[in-house]
């Protein structure tokens, strides 16, 4: 079975590798999609997230990395992907991904919505999190893959200059 992941991944984070770790046993094909809004502002390029998130699941023989602007739904029925997996990681989440879950069922009746508990070792972990320690130069080494550490460091320097 195919399955979808979705995110800005600004940064991809241990807890986001966490998950895609987990659905890459489970399942057979994960696809892993890097959802780039122009209405936000983000830290890393869509180019740059997608490089570092690449980089991270290198040895997932069975995740492919790919990037859109399209909806969700559109995204899934154009590959012929019927089953999301989203990660929770507080009950906040939860309201948060029903809602979307309900809306994408709406629009695309074949698609699922599969959610998984965050491993308690990351609940505590988000990009903005990762993104606000790192600018106040706190140690991000639990909280990212290595990949995602240097990009952080190359960015922040040049912007520092």
């Amino acid at each position: 079975m195919k399955v979808l992941y979705t995110g800005s991944f600004d940064p991809i984070t241990n807890g986001h590798l966490d998950l895609i770790k987990r659905c890459s046993d489970k399942f057979e094909n994960v696809v892993v999609t890097i959802f780039n809004n122009n209405s936000k502002e983000h830290f890393f390029t869509v180019e740059e997230r997608f490089r570092l998130v690449s980089e991270a699941v290198k040895d997932l023989q069975n995740v492919t990395v790919d990037m859109t602007e399209d909806m969700t739904v559109n995204y899934a029925k154009n590959h012929n992907i019927d089953l999301i997996v989203r990660g929770l990681r507080a009950v906040s989440d939860y309201e948060y991904e029903l809602k979307i879950a309900s809306i994408n069922k709406h629009l695309y009746p074949e698609l699922e919505t599969l959610f998984m508990i965050a491993s308690p070792d990351y609940s505590f972990i988000s990009s903005s999190i990762v993104k606000e320690v790192a600018m106040y130069g706190g140690d991000i080494s639990d909280l990212v893959p290595k990949n995602v550490i240097a990009a952080i460091d190359d960015k922040l320097r040049r912007e520092l200059k």
